[in-house]
């Protein structure tokens, strides 16, 4: 790609621009809150505000409906609980022999992010190398259409540590967190039946619109990211206060907080994700096969439909298509796309009638854009509505369900802030995609049968070397044998999972324990529970 020199300024449009995507977030007030001091220890001061996703609860991860298809295959990765610590001139030989265009600098701040995923996140690094299996394909695939660099997949991970429907406090969605405006600007669809935001392949491409157009404005990929990270705008104004210095060492100090850490955290997310197994640190890899094909959808249908007629894992089906948030697929609007396992789409193609009659009344009655005779009515797209705020809601999560902003909802409602109290009624104007928001006026959802968790299964198998180095207890209540193995009783306690529970017993992993207690791949363990365990 064709690099240029830094304009001062670079036209009518780079300004709207800058405007119009003043990086990710509404103010930079609002933007700070979506980072947090992890601790007030010197790694934490030393590096800056971090990203709320590493604040991410790694076991309540392990309970998503896709972990259960993670399994250890890397046999020759020695795992271990501690991580292993090399001098400065080991980070910075392997940063430089990764084959890269971004520059990989490394200084001491780029180093404390690296023991910060290779030290404390060593868990979550376990998972995103997981999610890595289900999303880097796509990644690669798009940036290469757009003839960028591959390794800006690993922004994905500092974005959102591969959590797809991630979602930040000042409402930012998605793999690749997009704020709405943003969204909208780069082409996304946003309103209270969509959300393009959470399409890997299409938010993708959105993120790649943005990096070749801040490319042209700046020609240095650093700054690209910090431009991604807070804003054109802000990257401008610490170059100009820097005295028109263009690299991104030289405006560190001039920058908002947050994005100090940004770039030494892509470059340290990218030695980790390479350099894993130097650090004792073994990935969790996914058996679930993200091969799907695209139908075109000419009416409207609910999943649920889908699911049932096909016999497809629902949750399968909205891994596929998660722009969906409400189930509904407006085909009747406009011709939508739905992606099916490769296994289910002649199915569907066979008995693509059978799917639209079933259940329709049960499921679609809700909605008033067609009769139950599949004739579209003229329904209006704005829509008001009333939502009566739920424990643990706030604006946000509340602008994000309707595709809104947090400041739309502010202005309607007179709020002075973006705390609400449980029970109160906002008044919300909607985009409802083309199809009523509840014929009631209420919140109401289709009704679909309650989803099932899924136990976290098959996180890791530790190689028996690292497991050797651990000096775990064995909890049990009694012994017994089953089929000439031995077992040993645990009675479950709150918080637990059968991942933490195989960390417990050398040698056992999360499959054994299933097998042995003749649990289905989504099956829920209850504390009090008494389930049975190999003796390693």
């Amino acid at each position: 790609m064709k690099k240029t020199a830094f304009p001062l300024f670079y036209g009518l449009f780079a300004l709207c621009l800058a405007s119009a995507v003043s990086a990710q977030t509404e103010t930079a007030g609002q933007q700070e809150e979506s980072y947090s001091e992890l601790s007030s220890d010197s790694t934490y001061a030393a590096i800056g505000m971090m990203p709320e996703v590493l604040d991410e609860n790694v076991e309540k991860l392990l309970q998503s409906w896709h972990v259960q298809y993670f399994s250890q295959t890397e046999k020759y990765c020695l795992d271990d609980d501690e991580n292993v610590l090399f001098p400065d001139t080991v980070y910075r030989q392997r940063l430089e022999r990764l084959p890269c265009i971004i520059p990989m600098d490394y200084n001491s701040t780029v180093r404390k992010c690296i023991d910060l995923y290779a030290g404390r996140r060593r868990e979550l690094v376990r998972y995103m190398m997981g999610m890595a299996d289900l999303y880097f394909p796509v990644f690669e695939q798009i940036l290469n259409q757009y003839d960028l660099p591959d390794e800006l997949k690993y922004l994905a991970v500092v974005e959102s540590a591969l959590k797809p429907d991630a979602l930040s406090r000042v409402g930012a969605s998605g793999l690749w967190q997009f704020m709405l405006p943003t969204a909208k600007l780069y082409g996304l669809e946003i309103n209270s039946l969509i959300d393009e935001r959470l399409d890997p392949a299409k938010a993708t491409h959105a993120a790649c619109r943005y990096f070749r157009e801040m490319y042209d404005v700046y020609g240095d990929w650093h700054l690209v990211l910090a431009a991604y990270n807070c804003g054109p705008g802000n990257v401008n104004k610490a170059i100009r206060r820097s005295g028109g210095k263009t690299n991104f060492w030289e405006i560190f100090s001039y920058l908002p907080r947050e994005t100090r850490s940004y770039v030494p955290l892509f470059i340290a997310a990218t030695y980790i994700m390479n350099y894993h197994c130097e650090h004792n640190l073994c990935p969790i890899r996914t058996s679930l096969s993200m091969a799907s094909d695209t139908v075109t959808v000419n009416r409207m249908l609910h999943i649920r439909q889908v699911a049932d007629v096909l016999k497809v894992d629902i949750e399968m089906i909205r891994l596929l298509n998660p722009q969906y948030k409400r189930g509904i697929i407006p085909g009747n609007i406009m011709p939508s796309p739905l992606k099916l396992p490769v296994t289910a789409m002649l199915a569907y193609i066979d008995s693509a009638d059978s799917v639209g009659a079933y259940r329709i009344e049960e499921l679609l009655a809700n909605s008033e854009a067609v009769d139950m005779s599949g004739e579209t009515k003229n329904n209006p797209r704005q829509e008001t509505i009333k939502h009566t705020v739920a424990a643990g809601e706030n604006l946000y999560t509340i602008a994000n369900r309707y595709g809104v902003t947090a400041r739309d909802i502010r202005k309607w409602n007179k709020l002075s802030s973006t705390r609400v109290p449980k029970g109160r009624k906002l008044t919300v104007i909607i985009d409802n995609g083309g199809i009523t928001y509840a014929a009631s006026g209420g919140q109401k959802q289709p009704e679909e049968e309650p989803k099932t968790g899924a136990a976290p299964v098959a996180a890791r198998q530790t190689a028996q070397a690292g497991q050797q180095k651990r000096q775990t207890q064995t909890p049990s209540n009694g012994a017994s044998s089953e089929n000439g193995t031995a077992m040993v009783s645990y009675k479950v306690k709150s918080g637990d999972s059968l991942y933490s529970i195989s960390k417990k017993y050398p040698g056992v992993t999360v499959s054994m324990i299933q097998s042995a207690n003749q649990m289905a791949g989504n099956a829920i363990i209850r504390p009090g529970q008494i389930i049975k365990i190999p003796a390693s």
